[in-house]
């Protein structure tokens, strides 16, 4: 059984860890989780999306802090259910996940392999150089100037078909040159 904890804020988030003595627990639950694919998109694994915010003990149970894309994101509980399922395996069955809303998660926190596996599965990942999309309207994506390129193609000459693709995360594109539509991880 997973035990699950919503934690509002982010205080004894990943900030400390990095400056924690070195536990090959700790180092074994990372690599651990570093095999766990996104239930949504399994070429990718929750630790290169940053999902995975940070492991820590608090006490002599295992903490896994964790940040779902969305709040409301529908595979938070197949993420915890698989996370359980692979810190079991390699004998850490005394933990938690904490689900941190604070800070939201950022494509920012993708890691740049994951970037590139996005792409050559053809989902545009999100642009370091898109620009920050104003949330405040009904339909922000729409009044983007981005240029999204074309994951199969590369070509620049793309255009948005719906704000919302095959996950909330993702928006759908088509290609004007190859016709082919794609998905597009949304930078936020």
């Amino acid at each position: 059984m997973v035990t699950i904890e919503l934690v509002a804020d982010a205080s004894g988030a990943a900030e400390g860890v990095a400056n924690a003595p070195f536990d090959r627990r700790v180092a074994g639950a990372w690599d651990a989780l570093a095999g766990v694919a996104d239930p949504e998109i399994p070429i990718v694994s929750i630790v290169e999306l940053g999902i995975v915010r940070g492991i820590r003990f608090d006490g002599a149970k295992l903490v896994v802090d964790t940040t779902p894309t969305y709040s409301g994101c529908p595979a938070t509980d197949v993420i915890a259910a698989d996370i359980g399922k692979a810190l079991a395996a390699v004998g850490l069955s005394n933990h938690r996940v904490a689900i941190r809303l604070a800070p939201p998660w950022t494509s920012d926190w993708i890691a740049p392999e994951a970037k590139r596996k996005l792409r050559a599965f053809g989902i545009a990942p999100p642009h370091e150089s898109a620009p920050k999309i104003d949330v405040a309207g009904i339909s922000p994506l729409r009044r983007t100037a981005a240029t999204i390129p074309c994951p199969r193609c590369g070509s620049m000459r793309t255009r948005l078909v719906a704000q919302f693709g095959s996950t909330a995360c993702k928006a759908q594109y088509r290609c004007d040159d190859c016709a082919e539509p794609f998905d597009y991880f949304k930078p936020h």
